[in-house]
């Protein structure tokens, strides 16, 4: 064996258990290290570009807090310096519109992403300077009551910016982090208690923000990976969808074409060998004399039987591309079980006497017609009964058996006591042209197309076939009828019955019954 199986085995059965508790934990720690080491422009574009739609969406927000300002201020302050800074702070609050708008507008290069984020953060560092200046601009020759308000709409102002920046890091430091330098200086030059401890509620209320902002910049750099590795997978869904699809459809043209030249071969084949089959039959009846030497009547007798072999496997293989192609027509009449297993039964006795094999036929007692084609059932009892007669040994015994199952269906049983049918050989042997090993160790004849026409012939009849075997307990393989088709009760005794005689009257009959 190789070396994994030697390696779980030396596994204590007992810890299998924990592995299966630690495989979730380590596959989730192994995500994360994913998305840790993934590269930043896979995520941070998507994050620059949400906060500059958020920046635009809230546009005249800063335009107003800073006229709200300048016509408060001005009443203490002189109005040059009112206006230094007015223009100064819409200028930095323009500029950065403009860069907003120009990120969408403009195509971008995935190099040049880096330049945008230092662009954007510049703009924001720029503003935040503009709105620390009014601490230092116009605190001189102001009273309490007006400090306090330059205090106020200061933070107010790091408030919206937090609000607004949300998540994206370089911007939100660059932004509220110098406003709330600001403000710590403006308090510390206070030289009072309370200035001293506003300065540090300030600072602390800094840290905490931006240690949520980083958490939060975290929880959305994961959904945007996780989104992004969704939609490579439904592209990848999508494109081996595509590939699936064009294989099946390659597939499907190959299945006709096979099928097309199988009929065409089977039909030119026929009219040869019919022709070889008439004289060597000729030959060996001595029709037109007899045969000086006996050995050409031999010759002649063995070209006839391989003949028929030979005809009967392109029948086969006819059926079969017939089956496969859905050109296999059922014609639907009402027909006995037992007539076509006696047939099987008579057709093989010869074959089954050469090696001393005894065929049992049961069939339960008023058994119920089956609206089916005849000529089908006739084909399928053949093929499972011809296959039984090769695979038992002799002496053996074969019985063959029709019943209605208690759920209404009917069941054709044929079993023998050969040598079984290993399980993984079983769906093998469904396939067109599929042996099993105990027919090449034999070297028994065959081309391996009963089962499958048999399936597909079943199919065709909307049944099921089943095989039920073991090596060395003989095999038993049964076809199933659906319980529309058994024409049991009032209904089916009227279809079964001789004065209905077209499948237009058995169709009418099943429609208004």
């Amino acid at each position: 064996m190789s070396d994994t199986s030697s390696n779980s085995q030396s596994i204590p059965r007992h810890n299998f258990h924990l592995v299966e508790k630690l495989t979730p934990l380590f596959r989730a720690a192994t995500c994360k290290s994913k998305i840790k080491d993934d590269p930043p422009h896979r995520w941070q574009g998507e994050l620059l570009e949400l906060f500059l739609r958020n920046q635009l969406n809230l546009a005249p927000i800063m335009p107003i807090l800073t006229m709200l300002m300048a016509l408060t201020v001005v009443s203490w302050v002189p109005t040059s310096t009112v206006m230094f800074w007015l223009m100064g702070t819409l200028g930095c609050h323009s500029l950065q519109l403009f860069l907003c708008n120009r990120y969408f507008l403009q195509p971008r290069q995935l190099s040049e992403q880096r330049d945008w984020v230092g662009m954007i953060s510049a703009s924001e560092l720029f503003q935040g300077v503009f709105w620390v200046l009014p601490l230092f601009l116009f605190w001189h020759g102001s009273s309490d009551v007006q400090r306090m308000f330059l205090m106020v709409s200061t933070m107010a102002v790091c408030a919206v910016r937090l609000l607004v920046v949300s998540n994206f890091m370089p911007v939100l430091v660059a932004g509220t982090g110098v406003i709330a330098l600001g403000v710590s200086l403006r308090c510390i030059f206070g030289e009072t208690v309370v200035f001293y401890s506003m300065a540090a509620t300030v600072i602390m209320l800094e840290v905490f923000f931006l240690f949520v902002a980083r958490q939060l910049q975290d929880v959305a750099r994961d959904r945007l990976v996780f989104r992004a590795e969704k939609d490579d997978l439904i592209e990848q869904l999508r494109i081996e969808k595509e590939r699936a699809e064009s294989e099946r459809e390659r597939a499907e043209d190959a299945n006709r074409a096979k099928s097309m030249f199988l009929a065409n071969m089977s039909h030119e084949l026929r009219t040869p060998l019919n022709a070889i089959m008439g004289f060597s039959e000729v030959l060996e009846n001595e029709l037109f004399g007899p045969i000086q030497n006996k050995a050409y009547k031999t010759y002649a007798g063995d070209i006839h039987h391989s003949g028929q072999y030979l005809l009967a496997l392109i029948n086969d293989i006819l059926d079969l591309s017939r089956i496969e192609a859905g050109r296999r027509e059922i014609m639907e009449e009402p027909s006995h079980l037992s007539e076509c297993m006696e047939h099987a039964q008579t057709l093989l006795q010869a074959r089954a006497a050469e090696k001393k094999l005894s065929i049992t036929v049961d069939v339960a007692p008023h058994m119920p017609k089956l609206l089916c084609d005849h000529r089908a059932i006739n084909q399928i009892a053949i093929n499972l009964l011809t296959n039984a007669v090769k695979f038992t040994p002799e002496q053996g015994k074969i019985s063959m058996k029709a019943e209605v199952l208690p759920d209404g269906r009917m069941a054709m049983t044929v079993s023998d006591n050969g040598p079984g049918i290993p399980k993984p050989e079983q769906q093998q042997l469904m396939m067109a042209f599929s042996r099993g090993a105990q027919a090449t160790k034999q070297a028994i004849e065959g081309a391996g197309l009963g089962l499958p026409i048999v399936k597909g012939l079943i199919e065709a009849h909307d049944g099921t076939l089943a095989i039920h075997s073991e090596p060395g307990t003989g095999t038993e393989i049964t076809c199933y009828f659906p319980a529309a088709r058994v024409l049991s009760g009032p209904r089916g005794a009227t279809m079964a019955s001789d004065a209905v005689k077209t499948p237009s009257q058995r169709k009418l009959i099943a429609i208004t019954g």
